[in-house]
Protein backbone atom coordinates (compact mmCIF):
# COMPACT_ATOMS: atom_id res chain seq x y z
CA UNK A 1 0.00 0.00 0.00
CA UNK A 2 1.52 3.09 -1.02
CA UNK A 3 1.42 6.52 1.37
CA UNK A 4 -1.26 8.27 -0.53
CA UNK A 5 -3.36 5.06 -0.22
CA UNK A 6 -2.78 4.73 3.32
CA UNK A 7 -3.76 8.46 4.02
CA UNK A 8 -7.08 8.10 2.23
CA UNK A 9 -7.59 5.23 3.74
CA UNK A 10 -7.47 6.73 7.42
CA UNK A 11 -9.14 9.32 6.43
CA UNK A 12 -12.07 7.95 5.32
CA UNK A 13 -11.85 5.76 8.87
CA UNK A 14 -11.90 8.87 10.49
CA UNK A 15 -14.73 10.76 8.64
CA UNK A 16 -16.71 7.14 9.01
CA UNK A 17 -15.52 7.65 12.51
CA UNK A 18 -16.85 11.07 13.45
CA UNK A 19 -19.92 10.11 11.68
CA UNK A 20 -20.76 7.22 13.93
CA UNK A 21 -20.21 9.51 16.91
CA UNK A 22 -22.46 11.97 15.69
CA UNK A 23 -24.95 9.82 15.45
CA UNK A 24 -24.27 7.72 18.61
CA UNK A 25 -24.30 11.20 19.94
CA UNK A 26 -27.48 12.17 19.78
CA UNK A 27 -30.70 10.22 20.25
CA UNK A 28 -33.46 10.67 18.23
CA UNK A 29 -36.89 10.22 19.66
CA UNK A 30 -38.88 8.58 17.04
CA UNK A 31 -42.96 9.47 17.55
CA UNK A 32 -46.05 7.77 16.14
CA UNK A 33 -49.95 7.71 16.22
CA UNK A 34 -52.01 5.03 17.43
CA UNK A 35 -52.76 3.52 14.74
CA UNK A 36 -51.47 0.60 12.62
CA UNK A 37 -49.95 2.46 9.78
CA UNK A 38 -48.10 5.40 12.20
CA UNK A 39 -46.97 2.12 14.53
CA UNK A 40 -45.45 0.35 11.42
CA UNK A 41 -43.80 4.06 10.03
CA UNK A 42 -42.45 5.00 13.59
CA UNK A 43 -41.05 1.29 14.05
CA UNK A 44 -39.48 1.66 10.15
CA UNK A 45 -38.01 4.68 10.81
CA UNK A 46 -36.65 3.34 14.55
CA UNK A 47 -35.20 0.08 12.85
CA UNK A 48 -33.62 2.39 9.73
CA UNK A 49 -31.94 4.84 11.97
CA UNK A 50 -30.51 2.05 14.40
CA UNK A 51 -29.03 0.71 11.41
CA UNK A 52 -27.54 4.16 10.89
CA UNK A 53 -25.44 3.91 13.99
CA UNK A 54 -28.47 6.33 15.74
CA UNK A 55 -29.32 5.95 19.39
CA UNK A 56 -33.37 5.65 19.24
CA UNK A 57 -36.23 6.41 21.95
CA UNK A 58 -39.23 4.97 19.98
CA UNK A 59 -42.92 6.89 21.41
CA UNK A 60 -45.31 5.07 19.54
CA UNK A 61 -49.38 5.26 20.04
CA UNK A 62 -49.76 8.83 20.87
CA UNK A 63 -52.89 11.32 19.59
CA UNK A 64 -52.76 13.42 17.05
CA UNK A 65 -52.68 16.62 19.59
CA UNK A 66 -50.32 15.34 21.96
CA UNK A 67 -47.74 14.47 19.30
CA UNK A 68 -47.74 16.97 17.83
CA UNK A 69 -47.34 19.28 20.48
CA UNK A 70 -44.17 17.13 21.96
CA UNK A 71 -42.76 17.45 18.76
CA UNK A 72 -43.34 21.51 18.96
CA UNK A 73 -42.23 21.29 22.59
CA UNK A 74 -38.96 19.61 21.85
CA UNK A 75 -39.95 16.39 23.43
CA UNK A 76 -39.85 14.61 20.21
CA UNK A 77 -37.82 14.69 17.26
CA UNK A 78 -39.29 13.00 13.89
CA UNK A 79 -42.36 11.51 13.69
CA UNK A 80 -44.43 10.99 10.07
CA UNK A 81 -47.47 13.52 9.25
CA UNK A 82 -50.15 14.10 6.79
CA UNK A 83 -50.22 17.95 5.23
CA UNK A 84 -53.80 18.04 5.54
CA UNK A 85 -53.81 17.30 9.17
CA UNK A 86 -51.11 19.90 9.46
CA UNK A 87 -53.09 22.34 7.05
CA UNK A 88 -56.31 22.20 8.85
CA UNK A 89 -55.80 21.26 12.69
CA UNK A 90 -52.49 22.98 13.10
CA UNK A 91 -52.53 25.43 10.80
CA UNK A 92 -56.27 26.56 10.76
CA UNK A 93 -56.41 27.14 6.97
CA UNK A 94 -59.65 25.87 5.43
CA UNK A 95 -58.49 27.11 1.82
CA UNK A 96 -59.55 24.05 -0.76
CA UNK A 97 -55.88 23.35 -2.03
CA UNK A 98 -54.33 20.47 -4.47
CA UNK A 99 -52.28 17.90 -2.62
CA UNK A 100 -48.90 20.04 -3.89
CA UNK A 101 -50.17 23.46 -2.74
CA UNK A 102 -50.69 21.92 0.67
CA UNK A 103 -47.63 20.34 1.12
CA UNK A 104 -45.64 23.63 0.09
CA UNK A 105 -48.27 25.60 2.42
CA UNK A 106 -47.58 23.50 5.96
CA UNK A 107 -44.02 23.44 4.72
CA UNK A 108 -43.60 27.30 5.29
CA UNK A 109 -46.32 27.56 7.97
CA UNK A 110 -44.37 24.89 9.85
CA UNK A 111 -40.98 26.45 8.89
CA UNK A 112 -42.01 29.10 11.14
CA UNK A 113 -42.38 26.72 14.32
CA UNK A 114 -39.03 25.11 14.15
CA UNK A 115 -40.44 22.54 12.09
CA UNK A 116 -38.77 20.65 8.96
CA UNK A 117 -41.22 18.81 5.84
CA UNK A 118 -38.94 16.45 3.97
CA UNK A 119 -40.14 15.19 0.96
CA UNK A 120 -43.56 13.77 0.53
CA UNK A 121 -44.16 10.12 0.12
CA UNK A 122 -46.82 9.07 -2.54
CA UNK A 123 -48.96 7.73 0.20
CA UNK A 124 -52.11 9.94 -0.02
CA UNK A 125 -53.98 8.57 3.59
CA UNK A 126 -57.32 10.28 3.11
CA UNK A 127 -60.47 10.17 5.57
CA UNK A 128 -62.98 8.02 3.43
CA UNK A 129 -66.14 7.13 4.57
CA UNK A 130 -66.76 3.28 3.59
CA UNK A 131 -70.21 1.05 3.86
CA UNK A 132 -69.62 -2.87 3.09
CA UNK A 133 -69.63 -3.01 -0.77
CA UNK A 134 -73.19 -5.15 -1.18
CA UNK A 135 -75.17 -2.60 1.15
CA UNK A 136 -73.78 0.11 -0.69
CA UNK A 137 -74.77 -1.38 -3.87
CA UNK A 138 -78.74 -2.25 -2.56
CA UNK A 139 -78.73 1.59 -1.28
CA UNK A 140 -78.02 2.73 -4.87
CA UNK A 141 -75.07 4.40 -2.93
CA UNK A 142 -71.76 5.42 -4.33
CA UNK A 143 -70.89 9.06 -3.10
CA UNK A 144 -71.47 11.01 -0.27
CA UNK A 145 -73.65 12.86 -1.80
CA UNK A 146 -76.04 9.98 -2.31
CA UNK A 147 -75.54 8.84 1.35
CA UNK A 148 -76.24 12.62 2.45
CA UNK A 149 -79.58 12.55 0.04
CA UNK A 150 -80.33 9.24 1.68
CA UNK A 151 -80.11 10.25 5.47
CA UNK A 152 -82.11 13.34 4.18
CA UNK A 153 -84.52 11.25 2.94
CA UNK A 154 -85.06 9.74 5.74
CA UNK A 155 -83.07 6.69 5.95
CA UNK A 156 -81.81 5.71 9.49
CA UNK A 157 -77.80 4.76 9.30
CA UNK A 158 -75.62 4.20 12.08
CA UNK A 159 -71.79 6.11 11.75
CA UNK A 160 -69.00 4.41 13.13
CA UNK A 161 -65.78 6.63 14.14
CA UNK A 162 -62.96 7.45 16.00
CA UNK A 163 -63.69 10.45 19.22
CA UNK A 164 -60.39 12.04 17.07
CA UNK A 165 -62.53 12.79 14.09
CA UNK A 166 -65.83 13.71 15.76
CA UNK A 167 -63.96 16.57 17.04
CA UNK A 168 -61.41 17.53 14.49
CA UNK A 169 -62.16 20.90 12.46
CA UNK A 170 -61.44 18.66 9.11
CA UNK A 171 -64.18 16.05 10.87
CA UNK A 172 -67.71 14.98 11.28
CA UNK A 173 -69.49 18.18 11.73
CA UNK A 174 -67.78 20.22 8.98
CA UNK A 175 -68.23 17.43 6.50
CA UNK A 176 -71.98 17.18 7.29
CA UNK A 177 -71.89 20.77 6.97
CA UNK A 178 -70.23 20.74 3.16
CA UNK A 179 -73.04 18.09 2.26
CA UNK A 180 -75.95 19.07 3.71
CA UNK A 181 -77.17 16.39 6.13
CA UNK A 182 -76.26 14.97 9.35
CA UNK A 183 -76.46 11.38 10.78
CA UNK A 184 -77.93 12.57 14.37
CA UNK A 185 -76.36 12.50 17.39
CA UNK A 186 -77.84 9.16 18.26
CA UNK A 187 -76.74 7.23 15.10
CA UNK A 188 -73.15 8.66 15.60
CA UNK A 189 -70.92 5.59 17.25
CA UNK A 190 -68.19 6.53 18.84
CA UNK A 191 -65.00 3.81 18.94
CA UNK A 192 -60.92 2.64 18.82
CA UNK A 193 -59.92 3.38 15.04
CA UNK A 194 -59.58 -0.31 14.54
CA UNK A 195 -62.84 -1.30 15.51
CA UNK A 196 -64.73 0.73 13.23
CA UNK A 197 -63.36 -2.00 10.60
CA UNK A 198 -65.09 -4.72 12.88
CA UNK A 199 -68.03 -2.85 13.82
CA UNK A 200 -68.18 -2.42 10.01
CA UNK A 201 -67.90 -5.51 8.92
CA UNK A 202 -69.88 -7.21 11.49
CA UNK A 203 -73.13 -4.98 10.57
CA UNK A 204 -73.04 -3.11 13.49
CA UNK A 205 -72.83 0.16 11.81
CA UNK A 206 -73.54 1.07 8.31
CA UNK A 207 -71.15 3.63 7.23
CA UNK A 208 -67.24 4.09 8.82
CA UNK A 209 -64.79 6.51 9.12
CA UNK A 210 -61.63 4.26 7.34
CA UNK A 211 -58.09 5.41 6.19
CA UNK A 212 -57.79 5.30 2.18
CA UNK A 213 -54.84 3.14 2.63
CA UNK A 214 -56.13 0.52 4.92
CA UNK A 215 -55.61 -3.01 3.94
CA UNK A 216 -58.97 -4.14 5.65
CA UNK A 217 -60.73 -1.86 3.17
CA UNK A 218 -60.76 -4.87 -0.18
CA UNK A 219 -59.82 -7.60 2.44
CA UNK A 220 -63.46 -6.76 4.19
CA UNK A 221 -65.16 -5.69 0.75
CA UNK A 222 -66.11 -2.25 1.66
CA UNK A 223 -66.53 0.22 -0.82
CA UNK A 224 -65.42 4.13 -0.14
CA UNK A 225 -67.86 6.60 -1.09
CA UNK A 226 -66.66 9.20 -3.44
CA UNK A 227 -65.79 12.66 -1.84
CA UNK A 228 -67.44 14.13 -4.98
CA UNK A 229 -67.38 17.59 -3.14
CA UNK A 230 -64.05 17.66 -2.44
CA UNK A 231 -64.09 17.98 1.70
CA UNK A 232 -61.21 16.41 2.34
CA UNK A 233 -57.32 17.90 1.43
CA UNK A 234 -54.33 15.62 0.38
CA UNK A 235 -53.24 13.78 3.40
CA UNK A 236 -49.34 12.80 2.36
CA UNK A 237 -47.71 11.01 4.57
CA UNK A 238 -44.26 12.56 5.12
CA UNK A 239 -41.60 12.66 7.58
CA UNK A 240 -41.43 16.20 9.48
CA UNK A 241 -38.43 17.06 11.85
CA UNK A 242 -37.46 19.65 14.42
CA UNK A 243 -34.84 22.02 12.54
CA UNK A 244 -32.71 22.03 15.70
CA UNK A 245 -32.28 18.05 15.23
CA UNK A 246 -31.72 18.34 11.55
CA UNK A 247 -29.10 21.23 12.33
CA UNK A 248 -27.01 18.70 14.10
CA UNK A 249 -27.74 15.48 12.33
CA UNK A 250 -28.13 16.54 8.90
CA UNK A 251 -27.48 13.32 7.77
CA UNK A 252 -30.97 11.93 8.91
CA UNK A 253 -32.88 13.86 6.03
CA UNK A 254 -31.49 11.29 3.49
CA UNK A 255 -32.15 8.49 5.63
CA UNK A 256 -35.73 9.55 5.76
CA UNK A 257 -36.10 10.81 2.06
CA UNK A 258 -34.91 6.95 0.64
CA UNK A 259 -37.32 5.36 3.23
CA UNK A 260 -40.00 7.94 2.10
CA UNK A 261 -39.47 7.87 -1.36
CA UNK A 262 -40.38 3.55 -1.31
CA UNK A 263 -44.34 4.29 -0.26
CA UNK A 264 -47.04 4.58 -2.29
CA UNK A 265 -50.91 4.01 -1.59
CA UNK A 266 -50.34 0.42 -2.58
CA UNK A 267 -47.19 -0.02 -0.61
CA UNK A 268 -48.60 1.10 2.29
CA UNK A 269 -52.06 -0.70 1.92
CA UNK A 270 -50.00 -3.81 1.65
CA UNK A 271 -48.14 -3.07 4.95
CA UNK A 272 -51.12 -2.49 6.98
CA UNK A 273 -53.09 -5.52 5.66
CA UNK A 274 -50.29 -7.49 6.32
CA UNK A 275 -50.57 -6.16 10.63
CA UNK A 276 -54.44 -6.36 10.19
CA UNK A 277 -55.39 -9.21 8.41
CA UNK A 278 -52.12 -11.31 8.30
CA UNK A 279 -51.67 -10.64 11.75
CA UNK A 280 -47.91 -10.19 11.76
CA UNK A 281 -46.15 -8.53 14.09
CA UNK A 282 -45.19 -4.57 13.30
CA UNK A 283 -41.54 -5.48 13.53
CA UNK A 284 -41.67 -8.69 11.42
CA UNK A 285 -43.40 -6.26 8.89
CA UNK A 286 -40.79 -3.24 9.18
CA UNK A 287 -37.99 -5.08 9.00
CA UNK A 288 -39.38 -7.15 5.90
CA UNK A 289 -40.07 -4.10 4.52
CA UNK A 290 -37.01 -2.49 4.82
CA UNK A 291 -34.52 -5.42 4.27
CA UNK A 292 -36.77 -5.50 0.87
CA UNK A 293 -36.52 -2.00 0.01
CA UNK A 294 -32.41 -2.52 0.80
CA UNK A 295 -32.57 -0.04 3.23
CA UNK A 296 -31.22 -1.84 6.15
Amino acid sequence: MTLKTLRTALAGLVAAMALSATAEAQTIVVGGKNFTEQQIMAEMTSQLLRAKGYTVDKRAGLGTAPLRQAQENGQVDVYWEYTGTSLITFNKVTDKLDSEATYAKVKELDAAKGLVWLNPSKANNTYALAMRKADAAGKDIASLSDLAAKVKGGASMKFGCNAEFYARPDGLKPLEETYGFSFGRDNVVRMDTGLVYQALRDSQVEVGLVFATDGRIPAFDFVVLTDDKGFFPAYSLTPVIRKETLDKTPALAEALNALSAKLDDATMAKLNASVDVDKKTIEEVSTGFLKDQKLI
